[in-house]
């Protein structure tokens, strides 16, 4: 990691400092807004830059919004789950080719979406907005997982052929194409999450990491074991006005330094946005100062 000077993040003074501070308030101990929150960052925090400029990987998630049933039938048959009692998180559980072929979450359905892919789709972003058939919707959320490593359908698609750019519409596209094959591909990802239902207002993010909601543009996953939650990431993503973000939230494909994986709201353009997004830039943790 490399100390840098604010002078060297291009883009800053344009921030809109206060929209990130409403940001880190959510997951800070911080209840007092200040007068000038550019001042306050440049005041209690040092940049450093995480990797060499230019190798900080970024990519997008978002909340998927989806036609649901709390019953399953003809229009909705592909489940969400619960977590099973008893399950024991610091031990790998069965892996999901194994929960399919057994049906071993039987009895812990919390609702049905339409299609399979849409329901994989769901636990790789660990939340869903549901619009349930019989009225009203369902927010769930991350509530644990099996304990298996991640292993991502687009690399395995990119494996048999299928051209790039792999977006989430290009797998759609490839299942509905393909829908006897479609249970191999999800299977080529043994790790498997386990959903909440969750109390939240409509205007209202999904919950992430530390317990609190996500902000559309501002909220950053990472790998905690690099960057602490709770900390201010100047975000520097080819493509995108640079901003400062806030690490909030973690996933099972963002390890390493220069990871970033950056929420991007919910629904259909929220998706299509945070789907293109799998570019290079530059990563600056703010570092609290002493």
């Amino acid at each position: 990691m490399r100390p840098v000077s604010w002078a060297e993040l291009d883009g800053w003074s344009a921030d809109d400092h206060a929209a990130a501070w409403a940001a880190f308030s959510l997951t800070a101990d911080a209840p007092v807004a200040p007068s000038d929150p550019r001042a306050f960052f440049e005041e209690n925090f040092d940049p450093v830059e995480v990797v060499p400029a230019g190798t900080a990987h970024f990519t997008g998630y978002y909340e998927p919004e989806l036609p649901a049933s709390r019953q399953r039938n003809a229009a909705f048959s592909h489940p969400l789950y619960s977590t099973p009692p008893g399950l024991d998180l610091s031990q790998p559980w069965h892996a999901r080719a194994e929960i399919v072929a057994g049906d071993l979450l039987s009895g812990h359905e919390i609702a049905y979406v339409e299609t399979a892919i849409e329901a994989f789709l769901a636990q790789v972003q660990g939340s869903v907005r549901l619009r349930l058939a019989e009225g009203g919707s369902l927010r769930l959320g991350f509530a644990a997982k099996n304990g298996q490593p991640y292993r991502s359908i687009g690399a395995e698609l990119a494996r048999r052929g299928v051209a790039a750019p792999i977006t989430p519409d290009v797998i759609r596209r490839w299942c509905a194409e393909n829908p006897g094959q479609v249970q191999d591909l999800l299977n080529h990802n043994p790790s498997f999450v386990f959903f909440q239902v969750l109390d939240l207002p409509e205007d209202s993010g999904p919950i992430g990491a530390m317990g609190q909601p996500v902000t559309a543009g501002r909220s950053l996953a990472v790998d905690p074991d690099v960057i602490p939650l709770g900390s201010p990431v100047w975000a520097d993503c080819p493509g995108r006005t640079p901003r400062l973000m806030v690490a909030q939230d973690i996933g099972s494909a963002i390890k390493g330094p220069g990871r970033g994986d950056i929420f991007c709201g919910t629904g259909p353009e929220a998706g299509a946005e945070a789907g293109a997004i799998n570019d290079h830039g530059r990563m600056i943790w703010l570092r609290r100062r002493a």
